[in-house]
């Protein structure tokens, strides 16, 4: 992955603000393919630290609107019924079916010094996966994910 400047090269016709505001461009190369098996489209699963926990088998869904933990996970952190916040809106699983959440609940997610709250809907189904986390957390993070790289 590499960072690179937007090209300022429009002559003299930019203000000396506007090329000191000029934002990074985050993009990724053919290097960074190197080590993998291509062709690359598997899902991405990570290890996440939640609630101060190491976290394994954690689904980065770009597809999905909301995080998820799932009951296991939230027993896991110690965590009580009485923990939860209501929240009564119904999701739809992976195949289809109607998901009644449990509730609600705050937890930190920390991936290297940055640390983003974020608000997990819990519910009792089973996953291969211990937790999803979704757009909203690759937004607050400021975060790109790449299946191919």
């Amino acid at each position: 992955m590499f960072v690179a400047r937007l090209s300022t090269e429009d002559n003299n016709r930019e203000s000396k603000k506007a090329k000191r505001g000029a934002l990074p461009v985050l993009g990724f190369s053919n290097e960074d393919k190197i080590g993998t098996i291509q062709p690359n489209d598997d899902i991405l699963v990570v290890t996440l630290r939640i609630g101060g926990f190491d976290v394994k088998r954690v689904l980065v869904d770009q597809g999905s609107a909301v995080e998820v933990m799932y009951l296991d996970l939230y027993r896991g952190l110690n965590l009580k019924p009485e923990d939860l916040m209501a929240y009564d809106s119904p999701l739809v699983s992976f195949e289809g079916k109607t998901v009644t959440p449990r509730g609600q609940i705050r937890l930190p997610i920390q991936t290297s010094s940055d640390v983003v709250e974020v608000d997990f809907i819990v519910v009792d189904a089973y996953s291969p996966y211990t937790a999803i986390v979704a757009r909203p957390w690759l937004h607050a993070l400021g975060a790109i994910s790449s299946t191919l790289h």
